[in-house]
């Protein structure tokens, strides 16, 4: 197993139990949103920002937010994440991608939300920034034609793609 994606699973368990452990705390600036990971000047991604780290991303200029994840428990959502977003003043759009089928469907509407919001300052997240890692390389490589190195390597950061998202990433 790649190190990343060994990196980004147990990161994405010690976030699970947090919320369920309030001890275990969690980072009170937005770079220590888990598995934060800023893609230049086009938007910012991270796996499951709690309540409190929307409003650090809503301090920090953010207008939309993109939640590539299904709602539940298992996804360690917020569960009201739609209406907190709304309160905060932040637009929020939900794309529920299955992690054991991601379609074209779903990255058409990935790229068709992206592409209304070019004037905006976006965060994108999943659970644990698998997902959206992924359909950020498609995007930067598909449609902004950017180097494909330079994209793979922001990939890597986060993990190795493995499977169905494998094949996803190279279609």
């Amino acid at each position: 197993m790649h190190s990343s994606t060994a990196r980004t699973i147990l990161g994405f368990a010690r976030a699970f139990l947090g919320r369920r452990l309030p001890f275990l705390g969690e980072g009170e600036r937005i770079n220590e949103i888990y598995n934060y990971l800023q893609i230049e000047d086009l938007f910012a991604t991270s796996g499951q920002p709690s309540e409190a780290q929307f409003l650090l991303i809503r301090e920090a200029g953010y207008e939309t937010v993109i939640n590539l994840a299904p709602t539940s428990v298992l996804e360690n959502s917020v569960i009201n994440e739609d209406q907190i977003l709304a309160d905060l003043g932040l637009t929020y759009v939900h794309i529920p991608v299955d992690f054991k089928d991601p379609t074209e469907d779903d990255f058409g509407a990935f790229v068709d939300t992206l592409r209304r919001r070019t004037s905006e300052k976006v965060w994108v997240h999943c659970a644990a920034n698998m997902r959206v890692s992924a359909f950020t390389y498609r995007y930067r490589r598909e449609i902004l034609s950017e180097d494909e190195a330079r994209a793979r390597s922001d990939l890597r950061k986060i993990w190795e793609p493995v499977g169905v998202w494998r094949e996803f990433i190279n279609r």
